[in-house]
């Protein structure tokens, strides 16, 4: 699948540099992006995407210091300046893509604000689909993130083509900081979507005997609204090591002895599509209520097994209200065999309910403390003027 991503804000520009990053030490060019801001800072530490693709936006207004946490400026920044925006993105060439992925976290300014604006906009000019990746802030990230997550959120599912969204609370381990932990999450989000994204690409293992290509995807989306992802990795016995490990950096080290085989690989694939799916999901949600699903099996050629992938898609089926479950093989080269499993059209998520619980309750707040002045000087001396 081929890729276009813009990177919104501090966390999505990250973001789309490390799918670069993975997509160059893989030899690939599935991905390519951009990345848009209104900090020049944010731009300047990035890595992988060309300084040609950095674009600075609200230059006349925050003068590249940012919008801080204030959404509606970073709106009004991206509607203003959309042209630009649209302009970069061509530039950059859009001739081949299968989708626009707009990554962004929701509880800043620039991100949570312009992300729902610039999706508006490229609906109304490109055919392809446009998806929206949004990582949503935990809890003790503090109320004002929660509250500008969830109106961007809101507003988002309505302008994207489907949006997935990424949860910082379930993936932060305990005791530790989310302001630390944010590189970890980072990358674990991008080891699944990466998987996920390559799917249908032909290397030199050829394609999997059930090709999981870009319509997949895109068909699995099309009901709208927020999905969710799942994903499991296991060691795969090989009697040799393969020159490039496709998961290098995501497991454990590699082994060495004898391969599976017959039923043993049929039962490890349907094994690991469970634990994708039970497992800790990208947005854990009540997985009964997805509309959609796709099971996509990363692996070494002589580990994938066309049965068990069947077997799993059948089990996937038993287990959502849809029934409509994709799903196929993907062959690398790796030490190790993975699974991904797409939830689409969730509908029933509690921390998307608690996060706009949280909200509703928030916005009185944030209307009063606009008005709120300071009393300090109430009974002071008289000012120098009125």
């Amino acid at each position: 699948m081929r890729v276009f991503f813009i990177g919104f804000g501090q966390a999505g520009g990250k973001i789309v540099d490390m799918f670069l990053a993975h997509d160059k030490k893989l030899q690939n060019s599935s991905f390519r992006g951009i990345a848009v801001n209104s900090a020049r800072t944010d731009l300047l530490g990035l890595h992988n995407i060309d300084m040609k693709d950095r674009l600075l936006i609200g230059q006349t207004v925050v003068k590249g210091h940012g919008v801080g946490t204030d959404n509606v400026c970073g709106a009004k920044i991206t509607a203003d300046e959309i042209d630009t925006i649209i302009n970069a993105i061509d530039t950059r060439g859009t001739h081949d893509i299968d989708a626009f992925i707009v990554v962004a976290g929701l509880g800043g300014g620039t991100g949570s604000g312009g992300t729902p604006v610039l999706c508006r906009h490229l609906k109304r000019i490109y055919r392809e689909p446009v998806y929206a990746l949004a990582m949503i802030p935990a809890p003790e990230e503090g109320r004002l993130y929660s509250y500008n997550a969830a109106r961007s959120l809101a507003t988002l599912v309505n302008e994207a083509d489907n949006t997935f969204v990424f949860d910082n609370s379930a993936w932060k381990e305990e005791g530790e900081s989310v302001k630390s932990a944010y590189d970890r999450l980072n990358e674990e989000l991008v080891r699944r979507f990466g998987v996920l994204f390559r799917a249908g690409e032909v290397g030199q293992f050829g394609v999997g005997e059930m090709v999981v290509d870009s319509s997949e995807i895109i068909n699995t989306l099309r009901g709208g609204g927020i999905s969710t992802i799942g994903y499991a990795i296991s060691d795969v016995i090989t009697k040799t090591k393969p020159k490039k490990s496709f998961f290098s950096g995501f497991g454990k080290k590699d082994k060495e002895g004898s391969s599976l085989t017959g039923e043993d690989k049929s039962a490890k694939i349907i094994g690991l599509v469970r634990r994708a799916m039970l497992g800790r999901l990208t947005l854990p949600c009540d997985y009964t209520t997805a509309e959609r699903a796709l099971v996509l099996v990363a692996g070494p050629p002589n580990e994938l097994d066309r049965k068990g992938v069947e077997k799993s898609k059948s089990w996937v089926e038993e287990n959502i209200a849809g029934i409509e479950v994709r799903g196929g093989d993907y062959p690398v080269g790796s030490n190790y065999i993975a699974a991904v499993v797409l939830l689409s059209t969730i509908g029933k998520a509690p921390r998307i309910t608690e996060l706009l619980e949280q909200a509703k309750e928030t916005k009185q707040d944030v209307i009063k403390s606009v008005d709120r002045k300071s009393n300090l000087f109430e009974d002071a001396i008289d000012p120098l003027f009125e």
